[in-house]
């Protein structure tokens, strides 16, 4: 499997200096979608249709552990991996892992993860995100300019 790549929706930005997320304490979900992610136009959730709950993907996605960490004025977040199992049948197709804010109101969106091509899971195959390739990973760093 290809290894994604990063992306970061706009809005996020401003939610962010604006307090609607808090790595420490806000729930963060990660979810699947077929719906090609736009960095301007899409803010929350709904923007992006998720692929249909069942054979072993649970609506809504699955819950991240996030941690915030600093040194020299460079704020580190990071996230625990989530994985899914299709069984008993086939799971629905998917090419984007979105990343959102459970916590807010609106299901704030922070940022995706494009894998190139879509991506089947047959009956007992597994499906695993890794942010920077280990749990916990890196999901992004701020820094002072």
């Amino acid at each position: 499997m290809a290894t994604a790549t990063y992306n970061g929706f706009q809005d996020f930005t401003e939610q962010l200096v604006k307090g609607t997320h808090n790595f420490s304490s806000n729930v963060f979900k990660v979810y699947l979608t077929n719906d090609t992610p736009s960095a301007s136009a899409d803010a929350v959730k709904a923007d992006l249709a998720e692929i249909t709950g069942g054979n072993g993907y649970n609506s809504g996605g699955e819950t991240t552990t996030t941690a915030v960490s600093e040194s020299s004025g460079t704020a580190t977040v990071t996230g625990t991996q989530v994985s899914w199992t299709a069984g008993p049948s086939a799971m629905a197709t998917f090419r984007y892992v979105v990343l959102y804010n459970d916590t807010s109101a609106s299901d704030n969106l922070v940022a995706w993860w494009d894998y190139g091509s879509a991506v089947n899971l047959g009956v007992g195959e597994s499906f695993t995100v890794k942010f920077s390739n280990a749990s916990p990973g890196n999901i992004f760093t701020l820094a002072l300019a």
